[in-house]
């Protein structure tokens, strides 16, 4: 049995995950968008992975810069989501950081201030994952949170805030 593309998004749809706004900026461009596939992948050495497609432009400045930044939203920042994927009427020449408060780091890749979280990586790995899809790793050289945050939750195209469960 062949699972089509429309089959498999109905499926993922069911899997609730941050939101991550990925972040470069190259040779005076600077590019953003928003990514839910992101993880850790070990923390000796510290190295993140981020899933984005080949043609975008935030994928072509990673391969040029070598860095990149990750910023994970908070459960206010939806807007900022949409924003960075490309869902968001901006003013005319307005770029996706149009209103974002920044923040620079080891790199100096534009960082979004007011996130949960946010990480400064060196590119380390680029991995081939399809036609289209490639599979990102970096070594994080700096970081910093917002402690108390929660963060954006995305499932079946919707955005939702998390509320902790009594511990038993």
């Amino acid at each position: 049995m062949t699972v089509d593309a429309e089959n498999l998004r109905k499926t993922m749809r069911q899997w609730g995950s941050g939101v991550t706004v990925v972040t470069v900026a190259h040779d005076g461009k600077r590019a953003g968008v928003t990514a839910s596939s992101f993880t850790s992948v070990s923390l000796e050495p510290p190295l993140v992975l981020v899933c984005l497609q080949n043609y975008i432009e935030s994928f072509k400045l990673i391969e040029l810069a070598g860095h990149f930044g990750i910023s994970i939203l908070t459960s206010g920042q939806a807007e900022f989501s949409k924003q960075f994927a490309g869902f968001a009427t901006l003013p005319e020449g307005a770029d996706r950081f149009y209103g974002v408060k920044l923040l620079t780091a080891v790199t100096g890749t534009p960082l979004l201030a007011d996130a949960a979280a946010w990480m400064d990586c060196k590119l380390t790995a680029i991995y081939e994952a399809g036609p289209t899809s490639r599979i990102i790793v970096g070594q994080v050289l700096e970081t910093g949170q917002q402690e108390g945050s929660l963060p954006l939750i995305y499932h079946n195209r919707a955005y939702y805030n998390i509320t902790p469960q009594e511990q038993s």
